[in-house]
């Protein structure tokens, strides 16, 4: 097995955060058992960078069995993103891409980052650099089916958070994160997405402004090792309902040493807003929801909080509770 290092950013974030990490299986290559589990997925979030570098993220999607590997360093998908799609200029050959392998129904996730080595008619295929697995905590399980055949209406822009986009924020449970770590971290770094999950109401909401708590995790500090590097980050929340995705930009300041008195939270960062696009209907999917993770019964939400004992943690508009009494 060949093991890469952490990258400077990482270490950084690792030491910030008083954590000594053991040595990561991250792979050059990806082992049967993850090759086998992408065949099996029906969606795909992934990111690469857009022409400043900025990370810029989409789903996939496909019949189970439109991810194939056919070698420990490959993965095929046979999907691209729609014309439509913001993102769909960025994913040319050569482009830096991370892939999150996330099965909702089983709790499982694993991750890929590599470079982007054809975009052709047939999808795209991907020459994998990094791949290693990551634990089930916060996943929410849901059951996904094929959704009405219904056209996306047309890409609606946006230059900050409008009614719409605080609603789906303020009720998610689950969003996906993508950043790129830039030059600074030489071979070891690249774009990475990855998944982050909690109660509604998690995602703190204040003007442009989102407050995020940091969980705690794996102790790789992928994102926010990538983050102190470039802050730039881009933010995929769907509504599992309809399959309208919205996507967000903007920069990321990383409060080390506030948890916000948000039960779970280890530390919090803080997402100025800058531009973004929503895509109602974009994806052919629907999911029902089936339960919580148990980690994710441990953490709190911010409309929970009676008093802002840190002046200045943006708080949500009220939501409702699905874990209250009469929700």
């Amino acid at each position: 097995m060949t093991q890469t290092l952490f990258h400077p950013g990482e270490l950084a974030a690792q030491a910030l955060a008083g954590v000594v990490s053991r040595t990561p299986p991250i792979r050059d290559w990806m082992p049967d058992q993850h090759r086998a589990f992408f065949g099996l997925l029906p969606f795909l979030p992934i990111a690469t960078a857009g022409a400043d570098g900025a990370p810029a993220a989409t789903i996939l999607t496909g019949p189970p069995g439109f991810i194939a590997s056919p070698d420990p360093t490959t993965l095929h998908i046979a999907a691209r993103p729609d014309r439509a799609d913001p993102a769909a200029p960025f994913f040319l050959p050569g482009a830096p891409v991370g892939l999150l392998g996330i099965d909702l129904a089983t709790r499982r996730r694993n991750r890929a980052n590599g470079i982007l080595r054809s975009s052709d008619p047939d999808g795209l295929t991907i020459s994998v650099t990094q791949s290693f697995g990551n634990c089930p905590q916060y996943i929410q399980t849901r059951l996904w089916q094929d959704g009405a055949a219904t056209p996306a209406l047309p890409v609606e822009y946006l230059t900050g958070l409008d009614p719409a986009a605080r609603s789906l924020i303020a009720n998610a449970d689950t969003f996906f994160v993508a950043t790129n770590s830039g030059g600074g971290a030489g071979s070891m770094g690249g774009m990475d997405i990855s998944h982050r999950g909690g109660r509604p109401g998690f995602v703190g909401i204040a003007g442009d402004t989102l407050t995020i708590p940091d969980f705690h995790g794996n102790g790789y500090f992928n994102t926010l090792g990538n983050l102190l590097l470039d802050p730039r980050v881009a933010l995929l929340f769907v509504d599992w309902t309809d399959g309208t995705v919205l996507h967000l930009r903007g920069t990321v300041e990383i409060l080390w040493n506030q948890d916000g008195g948000l039960d779970g939270a280890e530390r919090l960062w803080r997402i100025s807003i800058t531009d973004g696009w929503r895509r109602r209907g974009a994806l052919p999917l629907r999911w029902s929801f089936q339960t919580y993770a148990p980690q994710t019964l441990r953490t709190g939400v911010w409309n929970a909080i009676q008093d802002d004992r840190d002046g200045g943690i943006p708080w949500p508009p009220a939501v409702a509770d699905p874990l209250s009494p009469g929700f």
